[in-house]
């Protein structure tokens, strides 16, 4: 019997991963292991030469590891776009969020507030220091570290104001989604599978890939709060 398939992902897609690997063991009967953390420093371990099969974390950090060498050239496929939901504390009074000058406000009237470590809270930095607000809520931001939720942090009461990935938030206890970003503000990120350099089984790793970007895994992407790519 072939040793199983061996994925690293960020944690925006671990449940997506979770829903969408059952499927595939039960129709394929090939095991799957999948290590979910913070998507920094998964991109920090496959650039160091772990060994893994099959790597999927944003788009951009596909193409940079394939770049180096660490996913195999041409082997990227687009699997989900995830956009950025706002999130409160369970029964917490929910500010309006539905254009853009709304959300500036929102995030100035909150007593503290946070984003994570990938990609969209380095768009939402970026957005903060369009709006012109950044040195005024620098002090009230609290960053969560890599792989930690930040709906995790809202749900403890230490944060009033999270922002993440919708996919990241719908299964938290403890929190209320006040809905995604507005259209002209929204961070949409691109989450993609690449065949690793270490992978030990291409057929099979290809075979995964496949069936994460087929008809049969788009319910799963949408029940996940993400819509396929």
């Amino acid at each position: 019997m072939s040793s199983p398939i061996r994925i690293i992902s960020s944690m925006a897609t671990k449940q997506l991963l979770a829903d969408l690997v059952a499927q595939f063991q039960q129709s394929s009967g090939q095991q799957v292991n999948v290590e979910s953390v913070g998507g920094v420093d998964a991109a920090k371990r496959v650039q160091a030469g772990e060994a893994f099969d099959v790597v999927i974390l944003a788009s951009n950090a596909i193409d940079q590891l394939a770049q180096a060498g660490k996913v195999v050239a041409g082997s990227r496929s687009d699997l989900v776009r995830s956009g950025v939901a706002v999130a409160v504390r369970a029964g917490a009074p929910h500010p309006a969020i539905s254009s853009e000058e709304a959300v500036k406000q929102a995030v100035l009237a909150a007593p503290s507030l946070s984003y994570s470590t990938g990609p969209s809270g380095v768009a939402l930095v970026k957005q903060f220091e369009r709006w012109g607000i950044a040195e005024q809520i620098k002090d009230r931001i609290v960053q969560a570290p890599p792989g930690v939720p930040v709906g995790s942090l809202v749900a403890k009461g230490e944060v009033a104001l999270g922002f993440q990935q919708l996919s990241e938030l719908i299964h938290l206890q403890g929190i209320d989604v006040v809905g995604p970003l507005p259209p002209s503000i929204q961070v949409t990120t691109i989450f993609s599978a690449g065949v690793a350099a270490t992978c030990a089984q291409p057929e099979a790793a290809r075979r995964l890939i496949e069936f994460l970007t087929s008809p049969a895994a788009q319910a799963a992407k949408v029940r996940n709060g993400m819509e396929p790519a």
